[in-house]
């Protein structure tokens, strides 16, 4: 364990300059989740301490003002003049970007900073900054601007013993243009997770604003174990007790939770290294994935449930009905791609291959119950794979991977760029057709489905295959077979945009859909090319204007505008058929007018939660659910 940490650990890179005149680059964004990557940033340091074993409380709330407040208990930011800048390490740290202890100087042997830019990045796009450190019986205090120190450090004599930093900041409403206010689920989702990743650490979170005051505690002893009791809290476990798996090896940390669900036909592994969400995979989730099927096939062999005669269980067959997380912590790690969430460390597979090998080997072999659960549930789904495959193979035949063979109602695009083309898919003929005469048939495609889909949370494989409009939505789409990994060069569109009625059926269509991306390739809908179509409810018309409305709030809005004695009309769209062509184009498809909600998982594990709630077997947990939630509706809002 490092215990010299002072400002000889504080090594310096370069300026800050360039942050506020390009802070997507830094931030991703100036939008939403750009805004909430400034806490994530200054949470993340207090998580580096709790990682180094320094910290064991930390404090987040929103204040009154709309500021954030980050308090912990670790050492404190070392406040001693640094040899460099000449300025105190504190000053150096929130001034100089890529000015900290992670970048080999000996102050963190784990960090879960993820691009390295850290505290300076928030100072530099807050209006203020106020920091305090407790360390050495003093106490320190320093405010910024817009990332300019406001005067030097100040230090008083402080009577306890206390360590620890406490930041707080406060947007800057000129760079955040879109909004300014954090959204309290949004960062409990995060916080959560970085409690559960981090067993043992006590992360407090707490809603200061007027008429939304709240406060949560998430502390969890089990760490990722009892992160998978909370995924699987409405499946039907195949055996209670969650398999763990921890150990180090070379300075890298694995720790692995793993339990199979009778009830389930998907897997949900999730990944994270240093604490970041590895959404695109990487070594450590190869590593798992070949030993859980080497294991598994190794011990049913054994167990004579696989005969000398008979081939192995694949690894999907082995996976099915599994949640897993495995956490890695890695001294340097290597991110690859595009969104740098995916870990490339190559040490790391063999390492995680050889940990969990010999843990659960020894576990599965002392509980002979488990392992023939665990066996017996991935021979049915072999079984089931088997009977999927000869649908499978008619809709590979079929499919634009392997022929040219599109289905017949789908209204191509001209292009052939996947880049530029975007395909509506939309409810029954009569939309279908406004949306075929409203499009822009150069680089919009639609395609009707009619009726609904299959649920996919309730269907095994041999089902999903042989229904006709998912065939059509697989070969339309250019969609791989479910559970290969995604190749991203055979989708025939980056923006499958959902385009369903607003009533109650094209809601349940909707959900539908985006429960068939969730569970079918679910790397399309991390990756960004999902959307959401948003037709207006209501069209004004008054005198010769007419107006838009989107939403019930909106309309209020643009009636208020009138004078009290207005002759105006109002006319409520139930659904898209009922759009002439050139209204759907002008509100709903023209890129320039539009409104496209892109469908984004920030939280998987809550998300795999309420898929498995809403669209599941189970019909007890969907009452609590809708009891819980339903009472918190607005009954005006029900189309009922």
């Amino acid at each position: 364990m490092t215990t010299n940490y002072d400002a000889q650990q504080i090594q310096v890179l370069e300026g800050l300059e360039a942050v506020r005149k390009r802070p997507g680059m830094y931030i991703g964004s100036t939008g939403p989740r750009g805004l909430h990557h400034l806490v994530y940033e200054v949470v993340d340091n207090s998580v580096d301490e709790a990682l180094a074993g320094y910290c064991k409380a930390i404090d987040i709330s929103i204040n009154a003002d709309g500021s954030v407040t980050v308090t912990d208990d670790g050492r404190g930011i070392p406040t001693g003049i640094h040899p460099k800048t000449g300025k105190s390490a504190l000053e150096t740290v929130m001034t100089i970007l890529h000015a900290g202890g992670k970048f080999g100087g000996g102050g963190y042997k784990v960090s879960g900073g993820l691009h390295g830019v850290g505290i300076s990045v928030v100072n530099a796009l807050s209006e203020w900054v106020e920091v305090t450190v407790w360390r050495e019986k003093k106490v320190h205090l320093q405010r910024f601007e817009r990332g300019i120190a406001m005067g030097e450090l100040q230090v008083e004599p402080y009577p306890q013993a206390r360590t620890g930093t406490s930041v707080t900041f406060l947007p800057d409403a000129s760079i955040f243009t879109e909004t300014t206010k954090f959204d309290y689920t949004t960062l409990s989702g995060r916080l959560r997770e970085l409690a559960y990743l981090n067993g043992g650490v006590r992360i407090k979170f707490a809603d200061h604003r007027e008429g939304s005051e709240r406060e949560d505690v998430y502390f969890y002893e089990g760490g990722i174990r009892e992160y998978i009791s909370y995924m699987n809290r409405e499946k039907q476990p195949l055996h209670e007790e969650v398999i763990f798996v921890s150990g180090e090896r070379n300075g890298i940390q694995v720790e692995v939770a793993l339990q199979w669900c009778s009830d389930a036909y998907n897997d949900n592994i999730i990944g994270f290294a240093n604490n970041i969400r590895t959404v695109d995979g990487g070594t450590h989730l190869e590593g798992l994935k070949a030993v859980l099927t080497r294991t598994l096939n190794t011990i049913a062999r054994k167990r004579n449930k696989i005969k000398e005669n008979e081939s192995n269980l694949a690894g999907e067959n082995i996976r099915e009905g599994l949640t897993a997380v495995i956490s890695v912590k890695v001294p340097d790690p290597e991110f690859e791609g595009q969104t740098k969430t995916k870990l490339g460390n190559t040490e790391v597979r063999g390492i995680v291959d050889s940990l969990v090998g010999e843990v659960l080997t020894e576990y599965l072999e002392f509980r002979p119950n488990v392992s023939d659960a665990i066996i017996e549930k991935a021979v049915q789904a072999f079984k089931a794979a088997e009977a999927a495959r000869h649908a499978r193979e008619m809709v590979r035949r079929k499919s634009v991977l392997e022929s040219s063979t599109l289905p017949g109602k789908l209204a191509d695009c001209a292009s052939r760029d996947p880049s530029e083309s975007e395909i509506y898919i939309v409810e029954g003929d009569s939309a279908g057709g406004s949306a075929k005469q409203g499009r822009d048939r150069r680089f919009q495609a639609i395609l009707p489905l009619r009726g609904k889909i299959l649920n996919i949370e309730k269907t095994d494989d041999s089902k999903i295959y042989k229904n006709t409009e998912i065939q059509a939505l697989i070969t339309a789409l250019g969609l791989g077979i479910k559970g290969e990994e995604f190749d991203v060069s055979q989708l025939r569109y980056h923006r499958i945009i959902i385009m369903t009625d607003a009533d109650v059926d094209g809601a349940h269509i909707r959900t539908l859909l985006l429960t068939f991306f969730y569970r079918y390739q679910r790397m399309m809908v991390d990756q960004g090319y999902v959307y959401i179509a948003c037709p207006p409810l209501f069209k004004v018309e008054r005198g010769r204007n007419h107006y838009y409305c989107y939403s019930e709030r909106e309309l209020q809005e643009r009636l208020a505008t009138f004078p009290d004695n207005a002759s105006y009309n109002i006319q409520r769209f139930k659904g898209l058929g009922e759009m002439m062509p050139q209204q759907l184009w002008d509100t709903t498809m023209n890129p320039e007018t539009r409104t496209l909600k892109r469908v984004e998982i920030e939280d998987a594990a809550e998300a795999d939660r309420v898929f498995t709630v809403l669209m599941g077997d189970r019909v007890a947990p969907r009452r609590e659910f809708i009891e819980t939630y339903g009472s918190k509706m607005n009954l005006a809002d029900l189309d009922i």
